[in-house]
């Protein structure tokens, strides 16, 4: 079976997002063709809440679904669909912004905000769809625990599927896995994938060993992204420091992208349209 390579390390760049909020864009603008269907990645780990404590106040979607994941800290959000609510550590917000909602994210201080957010697009066929959320707490993600060789390798499947079981969420459009990786010190993993899908993952701690271009080891550290090729087995070894991963895995749209700002749409015209409707007031469909 074909293993898959290296293609692409990314160490992400700080950026400051929302009314002040510091984090680190690491999939963004210049890597839609690589990362199709994954439109977006930002990661935080802070434990100054003056890194985080201003928000994300009210502010529009339309075209994607956004997935955000936190592993420790406490995260208040509401929507224009009158959903409200908290993200705890260990829990997933799946919002399917579709034809257009506005919503707000506010984190509250803790001793260490770690997270991320996925943004992943919507076909064409799909972009105007009513916009949804789905609150998906710690307690529904399956947890899988690998014990073979005293390894401890532990999976948290958030979305799709991993061996026969089902991930705490199926996408409705894009069809992903998500899933959440640790591995003990000096442990090999593997896992068969669609060749003809994406795959990239994101080391949240410690440092792994991948196979480059060449079939040579290369070791990869934390906070860093990297996009493979295509290939129908995806093959890791953990470092003596054991390492923690997310991987998100799916098809590529192969569509044309129309980015401004929190809307992404297929042309400039529907892109230009989506912010005369924010304009006038007519921009949420459904409340």
């Amino acid at each position: 079976m074909s293993v898959r390579k290296v293609k692409k390390i990314i160490q992400g760049m700080n950026a400051v997002d929302g009314a002040g909020v510091k984090l680190v864009r690491v999939v963004g603008h210049n890597d839609v063709k690589d990362f199709d269907p994954f439109l977006m990645l930002d990661a935080f780990d802070s434990s100054d809440p003056k890194d985080y404590i201003k928000g994300f106040p009210h502010h529009p979607h339309r075209g994607i679904e956004t997935v955000t994941y936190l592993i420790s800290g406490k995260i208040e959000h509401e929507d224009s669909l009158k959903n409200k609510g908290v993200i705890n550590g260990g829990d997933c917000q799946w919002m399917t912004a579709g034809s257009g909602i506005i919503h707000q994210e506010m984190p509250k201080p803790a001793e260490r905000m770690l997270g991320c957010q996925l943004w992943v697009n919507l076909p064409a066929k799909d972009k105007m769809t009513d916009p949804k959320y789905r609150d998906i707490t710690k307690e529904m993600v399956p947890v899988i625990k690998e014990d073979g060789n005293g390894s401890g390798t532990e999976i948290r499947v958030l979305a799709g599927e991993y061996k026969g079981t089902a991930g705490a969420m199926q996408a409705d459009y894009v069809k992903i896995n998500y899933l959440d990786v640790t591995i003990k010190p000096n442990t090999a993993w593997t896992l068969e994938t669609n060749p003809e899908n994406t795959l990239f993952i994101y080391i949240l701690s410690g440092s792994a060993n991948f196979k480059d271009q060449y079939q040579n080891p290369v070791s990869i550290f934390e906070k860093s992204a990297v996009l493979f090729d295509g290939g129908e087995t995806f093959e890791t070894t953990a470092r003596t420091d054991g390492v923690r991963f997310l991987l998100f895995e799916g098809k590529p749209l192969k569509e044309s992208i129309a980015w401004g700002g929190p809307i992404v749409m297929n042309t400039r015209e529907e892109l230009e349209f989506a912010f005369y409707e924010l304009d006038r007031g007519t921009f949420v469909k459904h409340k």
